[in-house]
């Protein structure tokens, strides 16, 4: 009979361990940070991207205050740029250097916080870059000349007439 109620017992402490941890998130649920999630979406921008090179996040804007709800869609805003690292080479954005004059771009949309959510909408915009054209200098205006000023008008003088 004891060994009955032992079992009992445990059954109960089962159940309870059970509901407690479906109640409770486990710490490899719990949601991304804003920079991981942007991070996440600087990978995905590279794996679709069609450029040589990997891009890396250059800057980070601050995320709204108003979040929430972690599974929720955040907006996002941060700025991206090329690197020395050909897309091809598997090394991580973040351990390739800056390409000297690279395209730098500015990323705005949407990213999720949710560990299980690995999509998110961006839309990324170069910026105008170091390298392109410099804007000529106006060309210089001619001297302004004053047009001559006609001669007053006398009337004629005849000879004889005063």
């Amino acid at each position: 009979m004891e060994t009955q109620r032992a079992s009992i017992s445990l059954g109960r402490w089962s159940l309870w361990l059970l509901l407690l941890g479906l109640v409770l998130p486990s710490a490899s649920a719990q949601g991304l940070s804003y920079r991981e999630a942007v991070l996440r979406a600087v990978d995905q921008l590279n794996d679709g991207s069609t450029e040589a090179n990997l891009y890396r996040l250059l800057e980070l804007d601050p995320p709204p205050k108003d979040v929430e709800d972690q599974g929720a869609r955040t907006p996002a805003s941060f700025t991206v740029k090329e690197t020395v690292c050909p897309k091809t080479s598997q090394q991580p954005p973040e351990q390739c250097d800056f390409k000297e004059n690279g395209l730098v771009k500015q990323c705005v949309g949407t990213v999720s916080l949710d560990r299980s959510d690995d999509q998110s909408d961006i839309n990324c915009n170069e910026l105008q870059s170091v390298r392109a054209k410099r804007p000529r200098p106006p060309k210089p205006r001619r001297p302004h000349r004053p047009r001559p000023r006609p001669l007053p008008w006398f009337p004629p003088r005849f000879p004889g007439k005063r």
